[in-house]
């Protein structure tokens, strides 16, 4: 047996997760100094770990040559650089939004910026995994760590519930994919490369495949919460820590659609007219069932659930197009909602620190006491919502235009129709919290405590408040960078350009 070569192994490819698995170990060695060494030194490193892992990401891109890592396990294309860019940021900003939370939870900073960390790490794998047993391995990595971070406040029963809705679903999910890997791995007469079970698709589409298909399928649409398997979402979100739940919403459903790219078009290309047939169905049921109980919701944080599960159904447009417009598009647009998203989160965590409240009539009257979450959570809405010149208008209306461009004229009215009802419950919460009269507002804000941005802890939620605010803001008219960047993504990544049968004109 010959030795494995350095060239081989291609360990710079995973340096950027080398750079948060060192934050990682760093953290937990912190906190074993104590709380106070914790609570000054875990966020450096964090942000440290954080920050190089994007720039060493920026240098990866556009590498030449792409060679594969790990013996064909991993690949750092475009694709994977992007999406697990997304991972990253989303990860520090929601550290951002954090440390004060934390704080007043009581909780250990230390332990919860490694499970955080860790999650990040199985995520970022999770994006340019392209051997069976690594996504695996990605897969339980991102899961076991969120499942910890959904019962991190060990002292709320919510929290608990979520936690164990979360693993005994996951649980379930994780089983199903390992059954799909198994006949999979049946069907290349003994390998786990992607590349190996393609190769044995396009000589054998055999009913077993095809089952193969449905387990793989209802794995990443679990992933990304799309109906008929968003059961856990709802619940989750409520009970979660809000920054929990913000990454979640974002990091956790970028490596999810990185896998739906990673396997169903890189290998069930045979198949390709059946699993788009599924997908269509699942955008359909997630877009309207999300926007409309959505409109039901009382919860900042379950109507915030309701919407991404509405949001993951746009995205899924780009995905059934299978046109370079529509993969550049969902790069976008997951792009845009990292920032969108996460801007809206920040107001909510503000929010709720002061108040404690999570219900939508509590934030009747904000603008008197607080006008900066005020419109930093207005915009944000509003960018979810699609309003022109958000950043989340352009995202959508390029994936609308991939859409139409391909001829599914089903999924773009239907994407457009249950847009003007999240325009609706975006706009309800926005005007509740501009009511004229002061005896309108809650009593909640009526007795809102003075904002004081000195208290510590504060000032780095202030600052992924404004950075997501801006960017979401702004974005939208300065948006030709990004639209680049994401056609970048799809034109250096040799399995898209493999499966594109018809190339689409490029977004920008």
């Amino acid at each position: 047996m010959s030795p494995i070569t350095s060239l081989q192994l291609n360990a710079g490819a995973i340096a950027p997760e080398g750079a948060v698995l060192l934050a990682m170990l760093a953290c937990l060695l912190v906190d074993l100094a104590g709380e106070k060494a914790a609570s000054r030194w875990v966020p450096v490193f964090s942000y440290v770990g954080l920050g190089s892992a994007l720039g060493l990401l920026a240098l990866q891109w556009n590498a030449s040559p792409l060679e594969p890592s790990f013996l064909g396990a991993f690949l750092a294309d475009n694709l994977a650089i992007a999406f697990r860019a997304v991972v990253a940021a989303s990860t520090l900003l929601s550290l951002l939004i954090s440390w004060r939370y934390v704080e007043r939870a009581g909780t250990p900073v230390g332990e919860y910026a490694a499970i955080l960390l860790a999650a990040t790490l199985g995520a970022m794998l999770l994006c340019g995994s392209t051997d069976l047993v690594s996504i695996f391995v990605s897969l339980e990595t991102l899961s076991v760590a969120s499942y910890l971070l959904s019962g991190y406040m060990k002292r709320d029963a919510r929290s608990s519930e979520a936690a164990l809705k979360y693993l005994l679903v996951g649980s379930a999910a994780a089983a199903v994919f390992l059954y799909g890997a198994s006949l999979l791995y049946g069907l290349t007469g003994g390998s786990t490369s992607l590349d190996a079970v393609a190769l044995a698709l396009q000589t054998s589409a055999s009913p077993v495949a095809a089952l193969a298909l449905v387990f793989v399928l209802a794995t990443v649409a679990f992933k990304i919460a799309a109906v008929p398997f968003h059961q856990w979402t709802p619940d989750v979100y409520e009970g979660s820590p809000t920054p929990v739940v913000a990454f979640l919403s974002v990091g956790s459903k970028a490596a999810g659609f990185a896998l739906a790219l990673r396997i169903l078009v890189g290998c069930f290309e045979p198949f390709e007219a059946q699993w788009k047939l599924l997908f269509t169905v699942l955008a359909i049921l997630s877009m309207v069932l999300g926007n409309v109980v959505a409109l039901a919701q009382t919860s900042m944080k379950r109507m915030l659930a309701y919407s991404s599960i509405g949001q993951a159904g746009f995205v899924m447009i780009g995905l059934v197009c299978g046109t370079e417009d529509g993969y550049a598009a969902m790069v976008l647009y997951m792009a845009a909602y990292l920032f969108m998203n996460l801007g809206a989160f920040a107001c909510i965590i503000l929010f709720s620190l002061r108040t404690g409240s999570d219900r939508i009539s509590d934030y009747a009257g904000l603008y008197q006491k607080d006008p900066l979450i005020t419109l930093g959570l207005s915009l944000c809405l509003l960018s979810l919502g699609g309003i022109p010149p958000m950043l989340g208008f352009f995202g959508k209306i390029y994936l609308f235009f991939a859409g139409w461009a391909d001829g599914q004229y089903l999924l773009v009215v239907v994407g457009l129709l249950t847009s003007v009802v999240s325009i609706y419950y975006y706009i309800s919460v926005i005007k509740m919290m501009v009511v004229k009269e002061p005896q309108e507002a809650s009593e909640v804000v009526k007795s809102y405590p003075e904002v004081n941005w000195s208290v510590a802890g504060l000032q780095p939620l202030r600052a992924a408040l404004v950075s997501c605010v801006v960017v979401t803001a702004v974005g939208g008219i300065l948006s030709n960078p990004l639209f680049g960047w994401a056609n970048g993504a799809v034109a250096g990544t040799p399995m898209l350009q493999k499966a594109l049968a018809t190339g689409g004109l490029p977004i920008g």
